[in-house]
């Protein structure tokens, strides 16, 4: 319907060519994620609006899993709902790669595009052109109550295993003042409890395929690895943990209920914001736990604002996205909600600062993981695609999207950990043999 909109105001608009002094507004519709920091930017886009009386922004603001399925089904039917949308490194080169995405060139100059981070560009580019700006980047990390480590005795140490991180939840873990252990993801998704199992499980060794594309849900190493996930998950996590997602276990650790929590580094200006989180003064770092290698312990991800083709006003949207993803927006959230909040993980300068180095307790360690993590090289053993905690394969999303449900099913008692396995070792080999991987 915006689309026909559109296109009838362009027909009213040649309609009135003898008045050139008339102008009109562009609206854009920006999809977005509701993530702190994209709540941040819908709260400053006041400043861009009045820099830019002409463009006029309407927000759609979705949990993670909705958001993904809007603008999925919206992009490949070229339906053009969507000026701006916020996809990450899986979405991008695959849409960009299907010109389903307008590519990010022309760029202003004091945009400083070779501030930005080497792998965070190449995982929103293909065939050699971005195709998205990344508005912010992370790996993941530990992040835990240092109080309540000292406590029991168990100080962290500088490269933690998921046995020490087990022991420490058996001890911490106290339900009846409401502390639990380990909080983790266990909301069913490919980009929610998908994402964080991939990578424990890439630490015992596991991977999704083999090299010959052949699945490996079977494997001993998926075995063991969901098997302790289960297992720390159901002794030592929150009630109904199987319904938490980022933003649920965010809540609980910032109103102190969580020993520790493995997750975004994003999320290290949030849990040290006293604003935000109970806890903030004992809130430490350290990196993503790793059972027998660290390779794919931790994952990599941006989130990032793209442009598609089928939106009506490109040049607008575009205007948008450099404004939000520019340096001018970094110090536009250092003035009004301190330097340690501004978007992480995009830019080298963020990390040349040394202002933002002392004020951020979590930058090195979101600054080490990302470093660490390497899509091109996630497995123990070598695997035929790109991806830390996903597969750059086209039906990736639609096949793990299931693989969660089964994850989260065991999680919630209504499987078993032995069928969840034998089922996603079915589904997605079925995928594969239907899109023509294996025969």
């Amino acid at each position: 319907m915006k689309a026909i909109f559109k296109r009838n105001l362009a027909i009213a608009g040649s309609v009135l060519m003898a008045l050139p002094a008339l102008t009109f507004a562009e609206t854009l519709t920006i999809g977005t994620v509701s993530n702190g920091d994209m709540l941040r930017m819908q709260k400053l886009s006041g400043a861009f609006e009045a820099a830019y009386p002409d463009i006029t922004l309407e927000w759609q603001v979705l949990d993670e899993n909705t958001l993904r399925q809007n603008i999925t089904r919206d992009i490949a039917a070229g339906g053009g709902e969507y000026d701006v949308i916020t996809i990450g490194m899986y979405e991008a080169p695959i849409w960009g790669g299907n010109d389903w995405l307008v590519p990010m060139e022309g760029l202003p100059g004091d945009y400083d595009v070779d501030d930005i981070f080497d792998s965070v560009k190449g995982g929103l580019s293909a065939n050699g052109k971005l195709y998205a700006l990344p508005f912010y980047a992370e790996s993941s990390m530990t992040m835990y109550r240092k109080d309540l480590f000292e406590k029991v005795g168990m100080p962290m140490p500088a490269n933690p295993t998921w046995q020490f991180m087990y022991e420490a939840a058996s001890k911490i873990h106290d339900p009846a003042n409401e502390v639990y252990g380990a909080c983790l993801r266990g909301k069913a998704g490919w980009g929610e409890n998908v994402a964080f199992i991939t990578t424990m499980a890439n630490s015992f060794g596991a991977q999704w395929f083999d090299m010959n594309w052949e699945p490996q849900f079977d494997s001993p190493e998926w075995d063991n690895a969901l098997s302790f996930y289960l297992d720390l998950m159901s002794n030592y996590g929150p009630p109904q943990a199987y319904n938490n997602g980022f933003s649920e276990n965010l809540a609980l650790m910032n109103a102190g209920k969580c020993g520790f929590w493995v997750d975004a580094t994003v999320a290290g200006s949030f849990v040290t914001d006293p604003g935000q989180s109970s806890v903030a003064d004992h809130m430490a770092f350290a990196p993503a736990p790793y059972a027998t290698t660290q390779k794919g312990s931790g994952w990599l991800w941006a989130w990032a604002l793209a442009v598609p083709v089928s939106s009506d006003s490109v040049d607008a949207a575009k205007t948008f996205i450099t404004w939000a993803t520019s340096k001018e927006y970094s110090d536009l959230v250092a003035q009004e909600y301190g330097i340690a909040n501004i978007p992480p993980g995009t830019r080298k300068s963020t990390y040349a600062n040394a202002e933002y180095m002392a004020a951020a307790s979590f930058a090195q360690t979101t600054l080490d993981q990302m470093a660490k993590a390497n899509p091109e090289d996630s497995t123990l053993n070598p695997n035929p695609y790109t991806g830390v905690q996903f597969v750059t394969i086209p039906k990736f999303q639609s096949f793990a999207n299931k693989v969660g449900q089964q994850f989260s099913g065991a999680l919630s008692g209504k499987t078993t950990k032995d069928k969840a396995l034998e089922l996603s070792q079915k589904l997605v080999r079925r995928e594969m043999v239907r899109d023509g991987y294996i025969k």
